[in-house]
């Protein structure tokens, strides 16, 4: 059987015609997966909506009951780019319990997949660039919050560089955060994540993954993180609306690969979020389809389903002998 897959139907929510977010792309991206016949109903976990305690790890109180409540600047809500309403904060209490439920699912059979998240430009106390709570943010301070982990590595592809979460780590050294994006792409005001690469508009295949190639196999081994989270942003794409680089579907495939590959090579778990991707919805549902094709067929290789983790005080870390 193929990794666990993290879905809930209220991830799409209604928008206004022509808002330019593809909402609609969760509820596609799962029934595409369903007749590849990659998300069978024994694999699909459906999260709770993630409590306050989790939330305010990383989110002040002000900025999370302004924005439940409906309370948001104008000003505010135009930073974020969605219209609030009841059925988007639910969607975004849901999707941050998503990628816990995804981690501590990567924790306890090697890999795992959630069918949402990467919203990696939500600061602390506001959103931005249609991101509300930063999903992967939060799960990384619950998890070391109950003493799951002791380091994690946040690997971060999607092509606009994770600010928020960068912002949110400065200082942490239990989080090491590496993002390879666009140089030139969103946002125009860059953080220092602890590794930055920025890339010249129109890279391609070839020279992307040469540089993620000689990059990320040493990183895992400095870092040797308990838990690796993954933000596959298809947004790479060439044909993307708001990517400047050239990737093609099957560069962003083997890209996928390469990650996962190397985590796994090292037994060290790792959870993927789909992250960003501006395109039709048929093209774009077949790219984030991607990153699950990838999981799947090296679960198998790497026969994933069996434990790989115990509680960080008992024995050696994962990846140790």
């Amino acid at each position: 059987m193929g990794p666990p897959l993290v879905y809930h139907p209220a991830y799409a929510v209604p928008l206004p015609s022509g808002h330019r977010f593809p909402m609609q792309k969760f509820r596609l991206l799962k029934e595409r997966l369903e007749q590849l016949e990659l998300a069978r109903p024994e694999q699909i976990h459906q999260p709770l909506p993630a409590p306050r305690r989790w939330l305010e790890l990383v989110h002040g109180r002000g900025y999370h009951e302004a924005f439940s409540r409906g309370l948001l600047t104008p000003q505010e809500v135009r930073r974020i780019g969605l219209p609030v309403s009841e059925p988007l904060v639910r969607r975004s209490w849901l999707a941050v319990g998503g990628t816990v439920l995804t981690a501590r699912l990567a924790l306890r059979h090697g890999l795992a997949c959630h069918l949402a998240g990467g919203t990696h430009h939500a600061f602390p106390l506001h959103g931005s660039g249609f991101c509300i709570f930063n999903d992967c943010a939060v799960a990384a301070r619950v998890l070391l919050a109950e003493g799951l982990v002791r380091q994690l590595l946040v690997v971060d592809l999607d092509v606009h560089q994770g600010d928020g979460t960068a912002a949110i780590f400065t200082g942490d050294p239990r989080v090491f955060t590496f993002s390879m994006h666009a140089a030139s792409n969103f946002p125009l005001h860059k953080q220092t994540g602890d590794l930055d690469l920025a890339l010249e508009d129109g890279v391609g295949d070839d020279a992307y993954l040469r540089t993620l190639e000689r990059t990320l196999p040493d990183l895992l081994d400095q870092v040797r993180p308990d838990l690796v989270l993954y933000n596959a942003g298809v947004d790479p794409h060439r044909h993307d609306r708001l990517g400047r680089l050239e990737l093609s579907d099957d560069g962003l495939y083997r890209r996928d690969r390469l990650v996962i590959d190397a985590a796994l090579r090292r037994r060290l778990p790792v959870a993927t979020v789909i992250g960003g991707g501006y395109d039709d919805l048929a093209a774009l549902v077949e790219r984030h389809t991607l990153v699950v094709r990838a999981a799947d067929g090296l679960a198998r290789i790497h026969a994933t389903g069996r434990e790989l983790s115990r509680p960080v005080t008992d024995g050696p870390r994962p990846g140790q002998d």
